[in-house]
């Protein structure tokens, strides 16, 4: 193969608030926490065992608009981007990296019937979207990604 390949799926829940940042350009960038989990029975012990893993989720312009709008601590999301690792420098000096999902496309699996909150003062209708085409009602629960 003569091509390179640099694609990310990523199905897990947020793991805090999509926070945002605006330039002057009427650009704007979103990040937030995404976690992942991997659960299987240790062998020896017959024990349940669960390791989360991390990833720093980055959004740009209307589709960091739309996260930040439907998007809560606890929700589950289908993301669809590339890695990109950041160089930076801390307070003293020290070069720093980040590894960085850049989304691409997303999905919201949660529905507003999954969440329970009894403040919420929303519609009826869910907050389910996606960056290339509207979801349908029948594929909210029956289409995953993969």
């Amino acid at each position: 193969m003569s091509g390179t390949l640099n694609k990310v799926m990523l199905i897990g829940h947020l793991g805090d608030a999509v926070k945002m940042h605006y330039f002057d350009d009427k650009n704007c960038v979103g990040r937030f926490p995404l976690a992942t989990n991997e659960t299987y029975t240790n062998k020896q012990t017959n024990e349940k065992v669960t390791n989360t893993e991390w990833h720093n989720i980055v959004v740009r312009n209307k589709a960091a608009e739309i996260c930040e709008k439907y998007l809560n601590k606890g929700d589950k999301v289908y993301i669809e981007g590339r890695l990109k690792t950041r160089k930076w420098q801390d307070d003293k000096g020290t070069d720093r990296y980040s590894t960085e999902i850049q989304c691409v496309d997303f999905t919201f699996l949660t529905t507003k019937s999954d969440t329970v909150s009894p403040s919420s003062n929303s519609t009826n209708s869910s907050p389910q979207a996606t960056t290339s085409k509207p979801i349908e009602d029948n594929e909210k629960t029956n289409d995953l990604p993969f």
